[in-house]
């Protein structure tokens, strides 16, 4: 009678610790912490670190169940941010400034800066004569209305010295800009360069056909997108804040690495789209704003407290804010991995 009431505890003990290794996953996954993330736009090259991150298990290592969802625009990601419906999003840092001026007290902030330099561009074909900034007054230019590199386009004249009223505006949807400029129905356009260029080659233009200017090569100091936190997951949830740039930094490196594997999380998560023309527009953004002498000195993700405030001052001209906020207010350094982590060669 023992042996056979210890042979049947054996077995319920073996039973009993079955079900628990079964149960874990399922418990795992509901202790992770739900973040929802946007992005600023579709599920293009540039997403791939956070694809990657996602896929590769990066977040749910640092304890986190994150939600990545496209996007409209920077504006509307960090509306999404400052309204709740998201926790954290990818966004020009210069629409977090215009909307901390319009609602002072917003409390947002980016704890990453990815792009170091803005990737707005002015862009137009050489055969228009363009070459160089003052070539564009009396010119006709399109971009959408909220077109971070047409809002920044005072910078962009003032950098410069020339007025930016000596210039036209055609406000025109994203999906016919380039178009327009095939065409040759404008002079230029403004936009991000690795979008606008890999437009204008999709509608026939030759690269070599194309003159970009770029603005961080035309004495424009402003910053580029950055990760955006809402401040309830800051105040509440600071360990989130913290893994999810610590697995976005990890992401990042690998991509700078090798690009060309980091890309095909993309197609990974939207088949449609042609995996060769989004690694080449990864790679773009990468060499054009990620991979810059800032961010080899500092590290990546960081920023200079001078160049930030003068950047800041830069947008609010630009924008024609009436208040310049703070950069120490709008940028949070305490979130990012240690500098040792964040280097790049």
């Amino acid at each position: 009678m023992v042996v056979r009431f210890k042979g049947l505890m054996r077995v319920a003990t073996g039973a009993l610790m079955l079900v628990g290794l079964l149960a874990t996953p399922n418990t795992y996954a509901e202790e992770l912490t739900k973040l929802k993330f946007t992005l600023d736009w579709r599920f293009e090259g540039p997403a791939a670190p956070f694809l990657l991150a996602k896929a590769k298990g990066y977040f749910a290592a640092e304890g986190l169940d994150v939600t990545i969802d496209t996007g409209a625009g920077s504006a509307g990601a960090v509306t999404r941010v400052a309204t709740g419906a998201y926790e954290m999003s990818f966004a020009d840092f210069n629409a977090l400034v215009e909307y901390d001026a319009q609602n002072p007290g917003s409390k947002m902030q980016a704890v990453y800066m990815v792009y170091n330099y803005t990737p707005a561009a002015v862009v137009s074909l050489k055969k228009s004569g363009i070459a160089k900034p003052a070539d564009l007054v009396g010119k006709t230019l399109a971009a959408p209305v909220f077109d971070a590199g047409r809002k920044a386009f005072p910078a962009f004249a003032k950098s410069n010295k020339f007025d930016p009223a000596s210039v036209k505006w055609q406000s025109v949807d994203p999906a016919i800009r380039e178009n327009l400029l095939a065409r040759g129905d404008v002079d230029a356009i403004t936009g991000f360069s690795f979008t606008s260029v890999l437009n204008l080659e999709a509608r026939g233009v030759k690269e070599s056909d194309i003159n970009v200017m770029l603005y961080n090569n035309y004495n424009v100091e402003l910053y580029g997108n950055a990760i955006i936190a809402s401040p309830k997951i800051i105040a509440e949830k600071p360990k989130a804040v913290e893994g999810f740039v610590r697995a976005f930094n990890k992401a990042l490196k690998e991509t700078i690495a090798n690009p060309d594997a980091a890309a095909s999380y993309v197609k990974a998560t939207e088949p449609l789209v042609d995996l060769a023309l989004e690694t080449r527009r990864l790679k773009m953004a990468l060499n054009a704003v990620v991979i810059t002498p800032e961010a080899k000195a500092n590290g990546l993700g960081a920023v200079t407290e001078d160049r930030m405030q003068r950047s800041i001052a830069e947008t609010a001209a630009a924008y024609n804010l009436a208040k310049i906020p703070s950069g120490k207010e709008l940028f949070n350094p305490a979130f990012l991995p240690p500098k040792a982590d964040r280097m790049i060669k």
